[in-house]
């Protein structure tokens, strides 16, 4: 509980800043209303009736006679019913009957927040049938899409109710567990963030009060409860009823994306039999997608609107014949051509599966033994969550440091060999190493720096990792999956592999005084495996 008042303070700075969101999405619903969109209010009877508020958006001169294809949107955590507004008129425009409703237990909905639960799902099903009584929906072409809460919503839908044929699932998850407690560790600033506008926002339930206060207080007694309700709210536990139903799905997040980190979609995606597509861009949670709200140009919705026309309506628009997996690096068309390379259409790479974005592997070595102090930050960090990664995005500025300053005491460092051409990483790169620590419990964050010739180096990608009940002094092995990245290191540069034991993103378990060593031993070296794109 002696973290308490750290998780409220930042549950509170990040709160403020989903709430100022909101205000443009209200002008941009008051613009669409005033041009004519013809959108209805209605109330929707959910599960066990609760009254679910939502809107309907019909294309011009429809009536109920005249069928068209449905889309279902489930609003994302913490946002209103009017959050789809402006794609919602685009689609309609294109001749979609599109529901949007406000997910239980947020704002004007009734009952309490249960995350993706039971009663959710039940939710997403009672909308359709509503739409299909009440609009013109065609009952044979139904989609499902939303963004971050209405992409699980979206994705375990489909799993159960098999009338769902097409899903767009963007900055969402697949795996809530290994999303927000990867590495047996607890995200702090996403789980605060959650948290915190589930409450400035809805009513969350008891069952989420208790989970919710038992994570971010490290109850271990309770691990195995939080992991379960975790695995019931995961679309990764019901792959084969999705696969059964056979919806087409698209899948789209951004590489900087904390609080669903990408990792955990692209294992989703290399499961899924049916039609598929796994979209990777620059940004952080839903910043992929934001402009497109606003009615901006956004390839993102450009790929949703193009997946649900062919799979929804029959077009034959070559989206099902395009390299399934597509991917942005997070330096631009631009940046890339000037670091040696030669830009693709639209500055994105294709390739047949996630796992071909892996073809190339190359390693460096952790050689020798470095012995680090825990309990203080070495000043090697992942940020802060929305605002980092947001940098990254729009000013390419992710986090900096000195990697020749770093305090040793505190922190492990290892560097490649100086690179003579660009090294393109893309996709997850790996860590093998050993550990031994004086303490049975403990936490290490490892991060992977693009190091210039000054030695200041930007960060490409982080994951941390926890560890409980060991025997003090006896050495383990440790292997970690950094979150999936795409990143460009120039010719001239070094890549440098730093570990120490603390960051803001993270709940650490590091008893005071604690030390870690981190050794190679010769029969079971240590080493980091960098994914390289194939040239």
């Amino acid at each position: 509980m002696r973290r308490t008042p750290l998780t409220l303070a930042v549950s509170a700075a990040l709160v403020a800043g989903t709430t100022l969101g909101l205000a443009p999405a209200a002008q941009a619903a008051e613009a669409g209303e005033t041009a004519g969109t013809g959108i209805r209010f209605v109330d929707i009877a959910g599960e066990g009736g609760t009254v679910l508020k939502a809107n309907v958006v019909t294309p011009a001169g429809s009536t109920d006679t005249t069928r068209h294809p449905l889309i279902v949107l489930p609003t994302s955590w913490a946002m209103p019913q009017i959050e789809y507004l402006v794609q919602a008129k685009k689609l309609a425009d294109s001749g979609y009957i599109v529901v949007s409703y406000n997910s239980r237990g947020f704002w004007q909905s009734g009952g309490e927040i249960e995350t993706a639960g039971p009663k959710d799902i039940v939710d997403a099903s009672k909308v359709i049938d509503w739409a299909l009584a009440n609009t013109g929906a065609d009952p044979a072409h139904i989609g499902m899409a939303g963004v971050s809460y209405g992409a699980g919503i979206s994705l375990l839908a489909a799993a159960h109710d098999p009338r769902i044929k097409a899903v767009v699932a963007l900055s969402g998850w697949a795996d809530l567990i290994e999303s927000i407690y990867s590495g047996r560790t607890q995200h702090l600033q996403a789980a605060a963030l959650l948290g915190g506008a589930g409450y400035l926002t809805g009513r969350p339930g008891p069952e989420l009060q208790q989970i919710l206060g038992d994570f971010l207080s490290s109850n271990l007694d309770k691990e195995e409860d939080m992991i379960a309700w975790g695995r019931k709210r995961s679309p990764a536990e019901q792959l084969d009823r999705i696969n059964a139903n056979g919806a087409a799905i698209m899948l789209g997040n951004a590489w900087g994306d904390t609080i669903f980190p990408p990792n955990q979609y692209a294992s989703f995606f290399e499961k899924l039999t049916g039609p598929k597509r796994l979209e990777f861009r620059p940004g952080y949670h839903a910043t992929a997608e934001a402009t497109g709200l606003f009615g901006l140009p956004n390839d993102t919705w450009t790929s949703a609107h193009r997946w649900f026309d062919r799979y929804l309506k029959g077009a034959d628009n070559s989206i099902d014949r395009e390299q399934p997996v597509q991917l942005k690096s997070r330096l631009q068309a631009l940046d890339f051509a000037r670091a040696g390379g030669t830009p693709v259409t639209g500055g994105y790479e294709g390739y047949a599966d996630w796992k071909s974005v892996h073809a190339n592997q190359r390693k460096f070595d952790l050689g020798g033994t470095q012995r680090v102090w825990a309990n203080v930050d070495s000043g090697a960090n992942g940020g802060i969550t929305l605002l980092t990664n947001a940098l990254d995005q729009f000013l390419r500025t992710p986090p900096v440091v000195s990697v020749p300053l770093l305090p040793r005491a505190f922190a492990g460092v290892w560097q490649s060999e100086r690179y003579d051409t660009p090294q393109r990483v893309r996709g997850t790169v790996k860590v093998h190493t050993t550990v031994s620590s004086t303490k049975e419990s403990g936490t290490l964050v490892a991060y992977l720096y693009d190091v210039g010739p000054l030695g200041v180096g930007k960060l490409v990608s982080n994951a941390p990792y926890t560890f409980h009940d060991r025997t003090p002094g006896k050495p383990f092995g440790v292997d970690l999956e950094l979150f999936s990245t795409a990143y460009d290191v120039p010719a001239g540069h070094r890549l440098a592999l730093v570990v120490d034991t603390v960051d803001p993103l993270y709940i650490e378990h590091n008893p005071t005084g604690a030390q870690l060593t981190f050794s190679s031993p010769s029969t079971d070296p240590s080493y980091v495996s960098v994914p390289l794109r194939k040239e």
